[in-house]
């Protein structure tokens, strides 16, 4: 299970809001900000983020399974893609459910499957974390299985954005997670980042430490859950917010979070997919009345909207 988790660093924090995906917009933000008495507009950055697609590869799942739950990932992705038009999309690990365990070979696969579903514009930028599906969890995971990963899904860009290897961050002085955390110093020194620590709420997800949550000494650095949907409010002035799973086989109800920033405010919404049994339910309505209606058309079952003369 993935750590996906977002820190905003804001006093003034905003509830989150929660709609359907065909009445999701993007959230209002103030955006005139003031230099002495004059005002100016700050440029708002429309960002969508999602976590645990869990994609099924070679091992695991039903051919059937693994058809289906692709399909409705693509949809639902482009459905998200088309309806709010992001600038940037985030995918907050556990990109593949069976990455840690893909041979070279079945990697290049993976690698395509996932750029044709998650086709997009080319102005629009696509930033994906490292999850332990990807690469393994921390006893797990290799240098080379890292490398992999961040060669295909990192690169650069116009605007900077922090994102962190969770399983990296076990404390034990393993040589991947002395580099991530001299990475990670540095760049809090560089932006002058607050040193205050808050706690990992285990009460959010009610998980198991150091599996599905963060260990606490991990989580004086980063904060992170499960598939679920948890806001947090640390200190009544850091929130804390993790993400659930995007796919229909982790929850019979996926979401995504949407937000606009600026430099100085920000403001987010949840947006929801149709519900799975929902979905369902409806399929088997229409196929239903379908057949009825054949059976009715061809005289092999007596019409309820006739009476006999």
């Amino acid at each position: 299970m993935a750590m996906s988790g977002l820190r905003f660093g804001r006093q003034n924090f905003h509830p989150l809001k929660r709609k359907m995906i065909f009445w999701c917009n993007w959230p209002e933000v103030k955006t005139a900000a003031y230099d002495g008495e004059q005002a100016t507009c700050e440029p708002v950055l429309k960002a969508m983020f999602l976590a645990d697609t869990h994609l099924l590869r070679e091992f695991l799942g039903h051919w059937l399974d693994k058809l289906r739950r692709e399909w409705q990932v693509e949809r639902a992705f482009q459905t998200a893609l088309w309806l709010p038009q992001p600038e940037v999309i985030f995918i907050l690990e556990d990109v593949f459910d069976e990455g840690k365990w893909s041979t070279p070979e079945a990697w290049v696969d993976d690698v395509e499957q996932f750029r044709k579903m998650f086709r997009h514009p080319s102005h629009v930028q696509l930033k994906v974390v490292a999850g332990n599906h990807d690469i393994g969890f921390h006893y797990e995971m290799n240098t080379y299985e890292v490398e992999r990963f961040e060669k295909v899904f990192i690169s650069e860009s116009l605007i900077n954005f922090m994102m962190v290897n969770s399983m990296a961050l076990k404390g034990d002085s393993c040589g991947i997670c002395s580099e991530a955390e001299a990475e990670l110093t540095e760049v809090s020194y560089r932006l002058n980042c607050s040193q205050e620590r808050y706690p990992l709420e285990t009460n959010c997800s009610g998980e198991d430490e150091n599996y599905d949550v963060l260990s606490r000494e991990a989580s004086q650095k980063l904060l992170g859950h499960t598939h679920s949907t948890c806001e947090v409010h640390h200190g009544g002035r850091i929130p804390e917010l993790s993400l659930s799973s995007f796919s229909w086989r982790k929850r019979n109800n996926p979401s995504f979070i949407m937000g606009s920033t600026t430099p100085t405010d920000y403001a987010l919404s949840k947006c929801h997919l149709p519900r799975e049994d929902v979905v369902l339910i409806i399929h088997c309505g229409v196929v239903g009345f379908l057949v009825v209606l054949t059976l009715t058309h061809f005289e092999l079952l007596a019409s309820p909207f006739l009476s006999e003369v």
